[in-house]
């Protein structure tokens, strides 16, 4: 064994395999090959049949109750799930890391549908605070309005809602498509750090706030932009790929995405802590 006693800090990070890394600019890691299919499931994912339907009637039963028994039937091959009567309960749907089907025909409270990787879901009707937090892949479609902390910290898959949002949307960001069809509440995208978001209305108060990274297209008016956010060229590239993503989920106005803005960090901030007090007033 290595004795790590009477080594520098860098001596013992290269001892134990570690690496540094100056964190200027942008940084990527290749984590997986695309071809290496084996690597987007896990290993203990049941295997369901999408022609396997059932429905769970969520009435009389708890949160708990209501999650198991999702588990319970893709145990059992069940590709498509409709939940009936959800009547608003919170943290329903949580935690489903496979591919799967699921309805949900009513409106759902807070934290619905957060920590998932890989179901396709469908809500019709509302949802309360932070829905679709963490999300890591997959799609859900909110057919009526969401709450604020839509899609906080997302790191992936498309998440929409087809109404309007409450404020500070897509907090925290690392990745995905937030697409919204109507407006979004203030400081949305505050802390953003990867990813797209698409609104098709208006956005209210210090968009974009403090963003590091990604970028966000707004349809209708902004109210005002947060600290280091920067309006930015809208390309044919951009527009070409808002036509496709809008027209995916019927999201696409009649007169098109060329009247959209488009939002970016300023990149002030990247360097914040290098430079003078003077200079920080200036940017916040």
């Amino acid at each position: 064994m290595t004795d790590l006693t009477n080594m520098t800090q860098d001596e013992r990070a290269q001892a134990l395999g570690m690496m540094s890394e100056p964190l200027t600019g942008r940084s990527m890691q290749e984590f997986f090959q695309p071809a290496e299919e084996e690597k987007f499931l896990y290993p203990w994912a049941p295997v369901v049949d999408t022609d396997k339907a059932g429905e769970i009637d969520t009435d009389d039963m708890s949160t708990t109750e209501v999650n198991t028994r999702i588990r319970e039937m893709m145990a059992d091959g069940y590709g498509t799930i409709k939940l009936l009567n959800p009547r608003g309960k919170h943290s329903l749907g949580v935690g489903i890391l496979s591919r799967v089907n699921i309805e949900v025909d009513g409106s759902l409270g807070y934290f619905a549908l957060g920590l998932i990787d890989g179901p396709n879901i469908r809500v019709n009707g509302r949802v309360g605070w932070s829905c679709g937090e963490n999300m890591m892949s997959g799609t859900i479609v909110i057919s009526k309005n969401a709450g604020s902390t839509f899609g906080a910290a997302l790191r992936g898959g498309d998440l929409v809602c087809r109404g309007s949002v409450g404020s500070r949307t897509g907090i925290d960001q690392k990745g995905g498509t937030i697409i919204v069809g109507g407006d979004t509440g203030a400081l949305t995208g505050f802390m953003m750090q990867r990813g797209r978001m698409v609104f098709c209305g208006n956005a209210g108060k210090n968009l974009g706030d403090s963003m590091y990274d990604g970028t966000i297209f707004v349809g209708g008016e902004i109210k005002s932009f947060g600290v280091d956010a920067v309006e930015a060229e809208l390309t044919e590239l951009d527009q070409a790929w808002l036509t496709r993503k809008l027209k995916q989920y019927d999201l696409l106005p009649d007169k098109g995405v060329a009247h959209f803005k488009k939002v970016v960090a300023g990149k002030q901030l990247w360097n914040y802590d290098n430079l003078e007090p003077s200079e920080k007033k200036l940017i916040l």
